[in-house]
């Protein structure tokens, strides 16, 4: 028998992963350039080798979770437990809802949107929706998603990529914000005094 847990994060994580090669694609056909795809920075370079087989694992491991594979890759006995099971669905829930808010963030930043940052794309500085509490809404929703993983199929695979992503998730998001001190300078500063970084904060409003 299947697990269904499994099988709707398994499912969400491929059409998260999916769309964003979907909008590489369009970004690539639309510029013709690969500014804001390939990385320019070193450290950018770094993370992506690490990036890509995260992400690969990432999509693979709840689906092993969902056929309930062998060993280190099957899911642990108080996962099947009637408590926990109630959890894992609301996980699953939430998951679901991260990638709606996501693809919600990804049509508002529309052609601003980039894999990489890039001064060329850099211009047009996003601060309302989700942007105008949260500085990186997108990635604050991607840890979201990834510890619903954690929580839905609770292996010690999907564990320690978990701690990986949130390690990169942390990393790109400080190596944007130095970025964008220096191509926006006081605007982005006051922008983020007045924003979280993956949190909103409390009685504070961009101006």
């Amino acid at each position: 028998m299947h697990d269904l847990p499994s099988l709707v994060v398994a499912t969400v994580i491929c059409v998260y992963w999916t769309y964003v090669g979907v909008m590489v694609v369009r970004r690539r056909r639309r510029t013709r350039k690969l500014a804001g795809v390939v990385p320019e920075q070193s450290l950018e370079r770094v993370m992506g080798l690490i990036w890509v087989p995260l992400v690969a694992a990432w999509m693979t491991l709840p689906w092993l979770g969902f056929a309930r594979g062998s060993g280190v890759f099957s899911l642990p006995e108080f996962a099947r437990a009637g408590g926990y099971t109630a959890l894992r669905w609301l996980a699953a829930g939430i998951a679901v809802a991260a990638l709606l808010a996501t693809i919600r963030c990804w049509r508002q930043m529309g052609r601003n949107w980039t894999m990489a940052v890039t001064r060329e794309e850099a211009k047009e500085l996003i601060t309302d929706g989700m942007f105008g509490r949260v500085r990186h809404p997108i990635y604050a929703l991607s840890i979201l998603l990834m510890i619903c993983t954690v929580v839905v199929v609770p292996t010690w695979p999907v564990l320690l990529i978990a701690v990986v992503h949130i390690a990169l998730m942390i990393t790109k998001a400080r190596n944007e914000e130095r970025f964008l001190r220096d191509v926006h300078g006081a605007r982005y500063a006051d922008y983020c005094a007045a924003t979280g970084r993956f949190m909103p904060p409390f009685g504070r409003r961009v101006r």
